[in-house]
């Protein structure tokens, strides 16, 4: 593949887009989705090959389910597609405005970022989420999936590049690094004269790579060993049902907990409870210390004993820790220790707790009274998502749209001169 080409093809698409009216791009949205969607059986087939060649080559059930769609998930998928439509443009927007005392008046005007470079793994929905919050924004893309999506990810981008080129549209707008030599990630990442923004979507190998390599800037995110503290004033009852839906709604997702917090307090009562509970949704827990004999005595076998290395897992399975604290300062230092900073909550009913840990966290986003699993663009009411960022810089948690404009500002005088 000729990535220069690639980038070449990418920027060229990026200019026109810039100037499309907001319902030029909701129509070329529609056009593709409703094209997706009359291709679903061509799509299937091509992730059932995936399926099949992910199972041979032995990857992880976490994998094989990120990998993994259905008609369902597939109609859930363009759903969210057909949400970016109703959502308002930022693109144009203007705002900050004022004047100055020398008669200068300043705005600043919300603008796209121009070409967006994503890296992604096991999910095939990102092809799509990519491109409808692309097109919305007015940013053309390059994709690059993972090997074991290689053929499902490439009949989708065929059938985005139909549907562009249905509305009057660049196919180009929307390209795929169809081979998955690793090489080509390289030069992505060094495609600075084209590219403007690498977002990667994967585990922490990943991301590192891209920070290091990359010539381009990064967003970094979508990794995160996600806490749940279990204070001694939660409704223990209610407190359970909120871990069963942080663990098991989604235990292969970025945002379901890793590591149960439990206030010493309440301890001996609460994790039986758990044990009870996971041991029901064949949760294995990984216990620490004297949370080892209260959560034994009930589950057993789905018990082990904890290694201090347990805590910086992020499990993306049935599986968590599950460990005794003294209370929020030990569970703000536990926090920070091991780089809280996806998604992380306190069970409580005590206000002054719950506002010094949405203090103090250094979560992207830090729930009170909540599962972890809300953390996802749809659910925030973004549309679709393109990455969840835990950085500080740009965009934090969940990026939607504003997260892929940039602005400039505007200045407008009268023939004014600099004294």
């Amino acid at each position: 593949m000729d990535m220069n080409l690639l980038g070449q093809r990418a920027k060229q698409s990026s200019y026109v887009l810039a100037s499309l009216s907001t319902a030029r791009k909701n129509e070329a949205i529609s056009k593709i989705a409703d094209i997706l969607q009359e291709s679903v059986q061509e799509i299937l087939e091509a992730n059932a090959v995936d399926l099949k060649n992910a199972r041979e080559s032995g990857i992880g059930e976490a994998m094989l389910d990120r990998l993994m769609l259905n008609e369902k998930r597939v109609n859930d998928i363009l759903g969210d597609m057909r949400k970016v439509v109703l959502l308002d443009d930022p693109v144009g927007a203007e705002y900050d405005s004022r004047v100055l005392p020398n008669g200068l008046k300043l705005l600043k005007r919300r603008v796209p970022l121009g070409v967006v470079g994503v890296i992604y793994e096991a999910r095939p929905n990102v092809t799509v989420d990519i491109t409808s919050l692309c097109l919305k924004t007015g940013n053309a893309c390059i994709l690059r999936g993972g090997r074991e999506t290689y053929n499902t990810n490439a009949v989708i981008v065929k059938i985005i590049q139909r549907g562009l080129e249905a509305a009057g549209l660049p196919a180009a707008s929307v390209q795929y690094i169809e081979n998955p030599d690793r090489a080509y990630v390289t030069e992505l990442l060094h495609l600075d004269k084209y590219v403007d923004m690498i977002i990667p979507r994967g585990g922490a190998k990943l991301h590192m790579l891209c920070k290091h390599e990359s010539t381009i800037p990064v967003i970094i995110g979508g990794f995160g060993v996600g806490h749940i503290f279990v204070d001694e004033s939660a409704d223990q009852e209610r407190a359970l049902d909120v871990i069963e839906n942080s663990k098991i709604q989604k235990p292969s997702a970025c945002n379901s907990v890793d590591t149960i917090l439990v206030h010493k307090n309440i301890a001996s009562s609460f994790i039986p409870k758990l044990a009870a509970r996971m041991t029901e949704k064949k949760v294995r827990m990984v216990c620490h210390g004297e949370a080892l004999p209260l959560a034994s005595s009930v589950a057993g076998s789905m018990v082990t004993e904890g290694k201090e290395e347990d805590f910086a897992t992020e499990w993306l399975s049935l599986c968590m820790n599950v460990t005794i604290v003294d209370g929020l300062d030990q569970v703000i230092a536990h926090m920070q220790k091991y780089e809280a900073c996806h998604s992380d909550a306190i069970l409580t009913n005590d206000h002054a707790n719950a506002l010094r840990f949405v203090n103090e966290a250094g979560s992207a986003c830090a729930y009170v009274n909540a599962s972890t699993r809300f953390s996802d663009g749809a659910q925030f009411g973004l549309g679709a998502e393109v990455a969840i960022s835990t950085q500080k810089l740009h965009a934090r948690g969940p990026m939607g749209l504003v997260e892929l404009t940039s602005y400039k500002w505007i200045i407008e005088g009268d023939y004014a001169v600099r004294s």
